[in-house]
């Protein structure tokens, strides 16, 4: 399969209705559950996401309430987003090319935050008085899973293209183009017909969520991303050095955020707006 993958509000998405456009077929709807009338306004063009957001394995192929069942060869020229946890825990049998995309952090923080603001307007539209699901700190989020990214290519070695957020649209023609070419099919003039600029809502926001030096670590990634610079053992080094300061802290938001899920699950509460996670009742996207 074409794997997109990357963070939440990093592109990938626009990755999606790009690869849709140029004549790949997807997995996943464009507004799935009630999005169209919670998060749309965060994507007007479309999610195109399915429960294979969180992998492709054995909890959700087959699928976990029709039994359905697809075989590799059959699914090789589909396309599908898959979040980097997902791409983590996906076969290695299903994964044939891998689209990563990475915005910036500073970006992805402030896009997160407004992602969630939506999703609690509409909470509280429902259900009046009711407080914010516990989640993890946006920058921690980017790290982790940036971080695990990166991890994941260098290990696996899977066949991957990883983009910037801004490269893309600073020349969506280049950058697709080379894209299709690398996949080997695809319409390029139709797929740049998706690339809409004007649906950006972040240009590099301040942020002191992290201190300085943890920044200057995240601005290195990014740029080295941004620039189409090699992962270079100097590079791993830093990454590595920076992990040992923040696993710790990702531990215990994941800890925070497990325990809040159980008590949620013995109160028999439902996930977010924005969440397909466990929503294994609704009809299948495949």
């Amino acid at each position: 399969m074409i794997i997109v993958t990357g963070t939440k509000r990093s592109g990938t998405s626009m990755w999606m209705q790009i690869l849709i456009a140029g004549g790949f077929v997807p997995f996943g709807e464009a507004f799935p559950r009630t999005w169209a009338d919670t998060i749309k306004d965060a994507n007007p063009d479309g999610f195109y996401e399915s429960i294979l957001r969180r992998g492709i394995y054995w909890a959700t192929n087959p699928h976990p309430r029709t039994g359905d069942y697809f075989f590799p060869e059959q699914v090789e020229n589909h396309i599908v987003k898959v979040f980097v946890p997902g791409l983590v825990r996906t076969d290695r049998a299903y994964i044939g090319h891998v689209v990563a995309t990475m915005r910036h952090w500073r970006e992805y923080e402030r896009s997160l935050d407004r992602l969630y603001a939506m999703e609690d307007e509409h909470r509280l539209t429902i259900n009046p008085g009711s407080s914010a699901p516990p989640r993890m700190p946006a920058v921690l989020e980017w790290w982790h899973e940036n971080f695990t990214l990166v991890r994941d290519i260098v290990t696996r070695r899977h066949r991957v293209h990883v983009q910037s957020y801004d490269g893309l649209l600073k020349d969506p023609e280049k950058v697709i183009t080379e894209t299709m070419k690398w996949l080997g099919r695809g319409d390029p003039v139709a797929a740049l017909t998706a690339v809409k600029p004007g649906n950006r809502t972040q240009v590099r926001p301040e942020s002191s969520s992290v201190e300085p030096a943890i920044a200057e670590v995240f601005d290195i990634l990014y740029a080295a991303v941004d620039e189409r610079h090699p992962i270079t053992p100097e590079l791993i080094g830093k990454l590595n050095d920076t992990n040992r300061i923040l696993g710790p802290r990702i531990a215990v938001a994941q800890r925070e955020l497990a325990e809040a899920a159980k008590q949620r699950r013995r109160k028999g509460g439902g996930d977010g707006a924005g969440e397909l996670e466990d929503d294994v009742h609704q009809q299948p996207s495949w």
